[in-house]
């Protein structure tokens, strides 16, 4: 389904009824990551809401630089939608930036959210603490600073970078696809030159607030992640202060929704069961 915002279109797939369960995709995907976990939940009895951030797939390109793509404009966006649904109490569950999101959404709405589960991207404080390794990793980031340079280097040669990039990622070809209209690749890149430019990647301290006291919080990791360490996700528990829960899931890469989707619809389901 098509839902206006204030300022953009998203593409929002929902689904079932019960208890609220926000699904929030990363980079670059769209709410298909959650296909495989959307029927588990439903069956379960949660009513499932997966919108495509502003940006991604089908969702709009609002006009204007990256600000206009931040975590905090999403963050915003996921609250519009919560209200336009008449969503009181939402459980939050995010990949990569997703993540991001779902843990500013938590401080935005501290008092409507039972749970959060946070995959493959854990606190950002837990990240900056993360040292060498994952600056090595993350190299990329950098790269997609760079207007035009980055834009140019991912689409070379029929997109061959970016498919490099997306080596593991089973629907490579189907998240390509929307990359290649005018504007989309830009405003897909545009939530790292908000959210981690290299002003704040290389600032001295990084000033993000602990999860909301006494949120039950649970972090997931791949072994097989070639973009992030364990220690960013398991050092997340130093930045919780209610339950916390761990778990690492091997023979998968980062986008472990669709390497093991009944492992990660089984880990959610019973963080869901646990938590409602």
């Amino acid at each position: 389904m098509r839902v206006e915002l204030s300022d953009v279109t998203l593409d929002v797939e929902v689904s079932g009824e019960g208890p609220a369960v926000l699904l929030v995709h990363g980079f670059p995907d769209s709410h298909r990551l959650w296909r495989h976990q959307i029927p588990v939940l439903n069956a379960a009895g949660f009513r499932t809401i997966a919108p495509t951030l502003r940006g991604f797939g089908a969702s709009g390109r609002p006009e204007g630089g990256p600000e206009a793509y931040s975590p905090a404009a999403s963050v915003a966006d996921m609250v519009e939608l919560l209200d336009r649904l008449d969503v009181d109490r939402v459980h939050l569950v995010g990949h990569d930036w997703g993540s991001v999101v779902a843990q500013g959404l938590a401080h935005a709405l501290p008092d409507r959210v039972p749970s959060l589960s946070i995959l493959s991207v854990g606190h950002p404080r837990a990240g900056r603490g993360a040292g060498w390794e994952q600056r090595q990793r993350s190299w990329y980031i950098l790269l997609f600073q760079l207007s035009e340079l980055a834009e140019s280097w991912l689409a070379r040669d029929d997109f061959a970078n970016m498919r490099d990039m997306l080596a593991e990622h089973l629907d490579a070809e189907e998240v390509l696809e929307p990359l290649r209209a005018p504007g989309a690749l830009t405003a897909a890149l545009n939530i790292y030159r908000a959210g981690l430019p290299a002003e704040v990647q290389f600032a001295p301290d990084l000033p993000v607030p602990p999860l909301p006291a006494g949120l039950p919080v649970m972090g997931v990791w791949s072994a097989g992640d070639r973009f992030l360490t364990e220690y960013q996700m398991s050092a997340t528990a130093d930045h919780v202060s209610g339950p916390w829960r761990y778990e690492r899931i091997e023979d998968a890469g980062h986008w472990f929704p669709l390497d093991q989707p009944e492992l990660t619809g089984e880990l959610l389901l019973s963080f869901l069961k646990a938590n409602s």
